[in-house]
């Protein structure tokens, strides 16, 4: 089934505006793309060069002259064509993030967007007021939202199974950064490292914005306030390798974040727990396809998706029979695909189903980019309880 070809006749066409070869990110979006027949990458942007677009995605079936130089001058030819694009996947350094998706809305294009969605919040803030004014469909590839057992522990969370929350506890830790006799590179500055480009805080550009979306997706509560210190542990580094908050959420629970990339040995272990007055659950992605449901008074109970009593939410993210494993890829695509489906009923006026509505959104984007100045902007202050400003 594909309810996109249902819809509007065949697959929506794709546009993407970097990720050229070598980036891990640009072959994961386009194979995100690609996995459920929902797009057909039809025009690309990925260098200044145009030499290197055309090189590039010729090698991937984008004719030659609908590879082009800039992603501007891409928006303007594909938005001229009968055939044109329909969808812009925007994955460049973070500083281009808030042009590129404006002017995608300003030419019709709905948008998938890398997080974070914009390095400040006024940038933030431009991008909502263009979606909502547009009507256009703007999703954000937190792709984390995208696996099932996740999206279960969402269900349970809504469903009441765990009660009232009271706590959030997130972390998210990476050993990439952790060497000593390498505090920063010493030639060829990767973007991430340039604040202008990347951010105001490494660590939490990269992840943090991360922990925070998931903690948020899961437990359905917004943070109120925080206190934070963010900065580094490896002596010599410029750029934040650390961040650690305190949380206060709306309705009275409490949490803390943590998140380093500098912890030596450890690959990608990001953990999540939320624990209520009837019970806790527990995700961690380095074991995606098993949710730990701890209630009060009873056994533990190990969930997998497409074991006994999954929720729709979590049969609908999982594409292959029970016990084989599912992962970031996977995850990932469940965000296009959603997006898909959402766009799809938009051009053809069509009701969407609301299990497709959970993709991380404009707003999300906004409220994660606000989280991030409020950290950074308490740690400064010494760790002062600071609340993030509304987008």
């Amino acid at each position: 089934m594909n309810p996109v070809v249902d819809m509007i006749g065949r697959p929506l066409r794709l546009a993407l505006i970097g990720g050229g070869p070598g980036s891990f990110i640009g072959e994961t979006h386009r194979a995100a793309a690609r996995i459920d027949g929902r797009y057909d990458i039809v025009a690309g942007a990925v260098s200044s060069s145009p030499e290197r677009s055309i090189a590039a995605y010729g090698a991937i079936g984008v004719s030659p002259d609908r590879a082009y130089g800039d992603g501007m001058t891409m928006l303007d030819r594909e938005a001229a064509r009968e055939d044109g694009a329909e969808v812009v996947a925007i994955m460049t350094p973070n500083d281009s993030h808030h042009a590129y998706a404006l002017a995608s809305l300003s030419h019709g294009f709905d948008v998938v967007c890398d997080k974070p969605m914009t390095n400040t919040l006024a940038e933030a803030r431009d991008v909502v007021s263009a979606v909502e004014e547009s009507g256009l469909v703007f999703a954000l590839t937190h792709n984390y939202t995208g696996y099932p057992m996740v999206r279960q522990a969402r269900a349970m969370v809504e469903s009441g199974t765990l009660g009232e929350i009271r706590l959030v506890q997130v972390e998210y830790v990476q050993g990439g950064k952790a060497r000593e006799d390498d505090p920063d590179p010493e030639s060829g500055l990767p973007w991430r490292y340039d604040p202008v480009l990347g951010g105001p805080s490494l660590v939490m550009g990269d992840i943090g914005t991360h922990a925070h979306n998931l903690a948020r997706f899961v437990s359905g509560l917004e943070v109120e306030s925080l206190s934070a210190e963010v900065g580094h542990v490896v002596p010599g580094r410029l750029v934040d390798d650390y961040a650690g908050a305190l949380l206060r959420f709306a309705g009275g629970a409490r949490g803390i974040l943590w998140v380093t990339q500098a912890a030596g040995g450890v690959e990608n272990a990001l953990r999540i727990r939320v624990s209520g007055t009837k019970g806790s659950v527990e995700w961690h992605q380095e074991r995606p396809t098993r949710l730990v449901f701890t209630p009060i008074g009873a056994p533990a109970q190990i969930m997998t998706p497409r074991g006994p009593g999954t929720s729709p939410e979590a049969q609908r993210a999982s594409r292959i029979v029970a016990g084989h494993p599912e992962g970031f890829h996977g995850a990932f695509a469940n965000i296009y695909s959603d997006a898909a489906e959402a766009i799809a009923a938009r051009r053809s006026g069509q009701e969407v189903d609301p299990l497709a509505m959970t993709f991380p959104n404009h707003r999300d984007g906004a409220i994660g980019v606000a989280f991030v100045e409020a950290a950074v902007a308490s740690s400064t202050a010494g760790g002062r309880w600071t609340t993030p400003e509304l987008p």
